[in-house]
């Protein structure tokens, strides 16, 4: 599931992407800033819970989070809840589909030996203009332009595959007079068509003609029947004559010769209710139709894909995994020189928690952790180098250059706490026990490239700095951020510290200086390079 939030009332229409942490305030540190000048620096939350829907949290605004024109404190979101903060209004959306409903359908297996009454070659052409003689043939191909071009309009890739069937539906009573209709397409495991939308002005079961269908899949055809209650070839036909249906219509759908389906429409009206002219229409819609489907089922394989390229994502960074794709950057073993900020955080007291509890929940509570965590590093352009057990070590300055590369860190760091605050509110709620972690940050140069070896290839930064960056985060108290004198240095004006006692850390001969950062200046954070 995506959710997102729209802008409502603004000059053009702005969307924010929602992860699974996210603040919302005047303050320009948060996820989302609110220009507005009675919204508070932080205004609210919203995160993701264990079940899978969005939360939303105020934090004690001055003026108060309000859904639905309602003041709330906390509450779960739906789709479609308006958020009101001050005199700015958002839109929740979110991308759940819900499943349709489909009536009963029945196919009855008749055996109609004879031809119908009349058909038309679905895999028919335009003819070239020299072999158009009269105006009704030159009429019959503007017509299926007409169509083609009406419904290419309307049938997009955007929306799911209910929707597309429901719209391809709605376009042909638009343009046919029928009384229900049915979309069956094939199943890629039987081979079978099955039917996959319903349209009806009755809720009466469908019983299909097997013949019909039998007739259009075989020869790959349209078929008309124009009155099958009375229509000696369909006598036989004992589910078109039980149900009293006066006419029928039965196209193919068709791509490049393959079967993709077929559409079934009939009406109980009046004998000839269907025309060759409105089978000629409709065999119009089953062409657009079943390009619409084809595309619909690439793009489904296409996503699927992405969301396989989105896992590695998750574990090289989508930075890192841009820059490969695009030829930026080449994996090869050894590195170069550079300065890089790392961060480490690291959960305290993992280990004695770690024995109250069986390794089914502690994973479990790594992986929602590690979730929000990931999600906070990625926002503030960090690159996540690895996890160690419960820590993650994070980059910035590599792989890509930042000139800022201290200040995202202590920004990083600042809302790694705040989600830590809303996650373990959540674990309140739930009855879990609360995590406190400890980050230290330091900035030095280091060795930075892909290390290991030819099969098996990891980007990673080596160098002193890394290893006082550890250390400053094992000495980091619960809810603490420890930096070096560094990286104090070189984010000094935009940041509040408080110095403490130099320590002694493994590896160093002489005690170092060392700050705990307590907040950032209300500076405007740089903006990730384009």
């Amino acid at each position: 599931m995506t959710a997102k939030l729209i802008l409502v009332g603004g000059d053009k229409p702005v969307e924010h992407e929602l992860s699974s942490f996210n603040t919302l305030g005047r303050h320009p540190d948060n996820s989302i800033q609110v220009l507005d000048r009675i919204v508070s620096k932080e205004h609210c939350r919203i995160t993701l819970g264990p079940d899978g829907g969005y939360i939303i949290r105020d934090v004690g605004s001055l003026n108060g989070t309000f859904v639905n024109g309602e003041k709330t404190s906390e509450r779960s979101l739906n789709h479609g809840d308006q958020i009101s903060l001050g005199n700015t209004n958002y839109r929740f959306i979110e991308d759940r589909p819900a499943p349709v409903p489909l009536h009963k359908v029945t196919m009855m297996p008749d055996q109609v030996q004879s031809q119908v009454q009349s058909t038309l070659s679905a895999n028919s052409r335009f003819l070239p203009a020299t072999k158009i003689h009269d105006i009704a043939s030159l009429r019959a191909d503007y017509e299926k332009l007409r169509i083609a071009h009406e419904l290419s309009q309307k049938l997009s890739l955007n929306t799911n595959l209910d929707d597309l069937l429901q719209k391809i539906v709605e376009e042909t009573f638009q343009l046919i007079r029928a009384d229900r209709a049915v979309i069956l397409l094939v199943d890629p495991d039987t081979d079978e068509l099955v039917p996959c939308y319903v349209h009806q002005k009755r809720g009466d079961e469908i019983k299909l003609s097997g013949s019909i269908l039998k007739e259009v899949r075989t020869k790959k055809r349209a078929v008309l029947s124009s009155d099958a209650m009375v229509d000696e070839r369909f006598k036989a036909a004992k589910s078109i004559i039980m149900q009293g249906i006066r006419s029928t219509m039965c196209v193919p759908l068709l791509f490049n010769d393959k079967l993709l389906g077929a559409i079934h429409v009939d009406s109980m009206l009046a004998t000839g209710a269907f025309t060759e002219k409105d089978l000629l229409l409709f065999s119009g819609i089953a062409t657009q139709a079943a390009i619409a489907i084809e595309n619909h089922r690439l793009a489904t394989k296409i996503e699927a894909e992405a969301s396989t390229r989105a896992q590695f994502q998750r574990l090289l960074s989508p930075n890192l995994v841009e820059q490969i794709v695009k030829g930026q950057l080449t994996l090869d073993q050894g590195g170069g020189r550079r300065d890089v900020t790392m961060l480490f955080a690291d959960i305290r007291g993992f280990t004695s928690m770690s024995e109250r509890h069986t390794p089914e929940e502690m994973v479990g509570t790594l992986n929602e952790y590690f979730e929000v965590m990931v999600d906070v590093l990625f926002r503030h352009g960090g690159t996540l180098d690895k996890y160690v057990g419960d820590e993650i070590i994070g980059l910035f300055g590599a792989p890509v250059e930042l000139h800022d590369a201290p200040l995202r860190s202590i920004r990083c760091a600042l809302d790694m706490m705040r989600a830590l605050e809303e996650f373990n509110r959540i674990r309140d709620s739930k009855g879990r026990e609360r995590i406190q972690i400890g980050i230290g940050i330091n900035t030095g140069p280091v060795i930075a490239g892909a290390i290991g070896s030819k099969k098996t290839l990891q980007y990673t930064v080596i160098g002193d700095a890394v290893n006082t960056a550890a250390r400053l985060c094992s000495v980091a108290r619960p809810g603490e951020i420890i930096i070096s004198q560094w990286t104090m240095h070189k984010s000094k004006p935009h940041i509040i510290v408080e110095a403490r006692n130099p320590v002694m850390v493994k590896g160093k001969q002489d005690a170092l200086q060392v700050y705990a950062v307590m907040g950032v200046r209300e500076t405007a954070p740089p903006s990730l390079p384009g």
